[in-house]
């Protein structure tokens, strides 16, 4: 195992470039499967969840190759239906692999994810969309059993879960209705950029998507798709976490290769609280300034194009240093709040009740050891170890890994003092 080293008070400066999402990739790279021909995929970050998801579809029979950030698939005839625990338990987006199988071989036999720190994430609607497509479905021994021998057919599919649409889901249904026979409308369907970019990629393969980023998604379903080329956007939640770094103890910094339109609700809120951005015309390079007198500020988590509960972990951090009180309501994941309690380890004022934290500003935070709990709590616990007088060390290294490509080699060309090594006191 591995942890983080970092000498807190380092001021940033200078450029990073931001990669490839994460959240994109995945679902793309599983509807890689819909095809026996060759799918070029550019710009995927090299993350141990992508990695997971490749050596799945190894698994599964496909070729891949992968070099400098661009994958090569080929999934031809011989696709195998069934996905081992060993490599589906790493990762609960392996669910996404339900669309595509069923599309293609109209089986599935796919080990239930493992569970989730950060709350509950049922799989109750992937289930339900296969079932309203048609799908014959069994749980036992821990496993889903799904076939379709006559094939899956269109229709209309509601997938508003308890706390809105899901992202997940709107793509496997999405993914399974390319094939389909006749037409599919899902409705209060994920309007997230994630799934507009999986409806790009699915498009240029030959599917017939309309209305992605909207509430209502309609597929007309074809014969079969074709191998094609393709660039995957950039990870918004990683820009948002580096304008964070920024807005915390950046003296000047700018980010590369971002979508401005995809930050919107980050923007605003760093703007509200006195942060200085300033974006190019094309919009995919910003500056971030600090405040000299920042402002407390409010978060309620909600579905794209809401505040994002992916982020709002690291404001969480910034608002711990912001002078006043700071607001934080989890609409999406109520009990999304392990970091505050390694954030108060570290001096930070914050209560945690019923969904909600109350941050209250102090003038500094001190280095502690902490431990990360979940990929954006281990974000969080790095901007507060930035800013920190100190050192911290940061334990569990493998959580952040899981979504940030070289993170720590990205802070280090900006000025951080930070560094991995050996953690032989984590316990795992």
């Amino acid at each position: 195992m591995e942890k983080l080293i970092v000498h807190g008070g380092c001021r940033l400066r200078g450029s990073v470039k931001i990669g490839g999402s994460k959240n994109a990739s995945l679902p793309i790279l599983a509807a890689s499967l819909l095809t026996p021909d060759t799918v070029k995929i550019r710009h995927v970050p090299d993350v141990s969840d992508t990695n997971y998801m490749l050596q799945i579809l190894n698994s599964l029979g496909a070729s891949v190759e992968r070099s400098s950030g661009t994958v090569r698939i080929d999934s031809m005839d011989g696709i195998s239906a069934s996905a081992s625990y060993d490599q589906v338990r790493k990762m609960r987006a392996s669910i996404c692999l339900l669309g595509p199988l069923m599309a293609r071989l109209h089986r599935c036999t796919l080990p239930l994810p493992g569970g989730c720190v950060i709350g509950d994430r049922p799989v109750d609607l992937h289930i339900r969309a296969m079932q309203a497509l048609g799908a014959q479905v069994r749980n036992s021994g821990g496993n889903l059993y799904l076939e379709a021998p006559n094939g899956l057919v269109g229709t209309t599919v509601d997938m508003r879960g308890e706390n809105g649409p899901t992202v997940l889901g709107t793509d496997n249904l999405m993914m399974a209705a390319v094939l389909a026979k006749g037409v599919t409308v899902i409705e209060s369907a994920a309007r997230e950029p994630e799934v507009v970019d999986l409806a790009n990629f699915l498009n240029k393969m030959g599917a017939k998507i309309e209305g992605a980023g909207t509430r209502r998604i309609t597929i007309i379903g074809v014969d079969q798709l074709t191998g094609c080329d393709h660039t995957v956007i950039p990870d918004r939640i990683e820009a948002g976490t580096f304008m964070v770094a920024a807005a915390m103890m950046g003296d000047g910094v700018t980010l590369r290769c971002i979508c401005q339109e995809h930050l919107e609700s980050v923007s605003a809120l760093l703007t509200e609280c006195g942060h200085h951005l300033e974006f190019n015309n094309r919009g995919d390079v910003v500056t971030i300034t600090p405040a000299h007198s920042p402002r407390s500020g409010k978060i309620v988590t909600a579905p794209y194009p809401g505040f994002p509960t992916d982020m709002q972990a690291q404001m969480t951090a910034l608002f711990a240093l912001t002078p006043g009180i700071s607001v934080v309501k989890e609409t999406i994941f109520p009990q999304r709040f392990m970091h505050c309690s390694e954030l108060k380890r570290m001096g930070a004022n914050i209560k945690v009740d019923n969904g909600a934290a109350v941050i209250t500003g102090v003038e500094r935070l001190s280095g502690a050891p902490v431990m990360a709990s979940d990929l954006r709590a281990s974000a969080a616990l790095v901007l507060a170890a930035l800013a920190a007088e100190g050192v911290t060390e940061i334990h569990r290294l493998y959580h952040i890994d899981r979504g940030y490509e070289r993170i720590d080699e990205k802070l280090q060309d900006l000025g951080a003092a930070i560094k991995r090594a050996a953690d032989s006191e984590s316990g795992d």
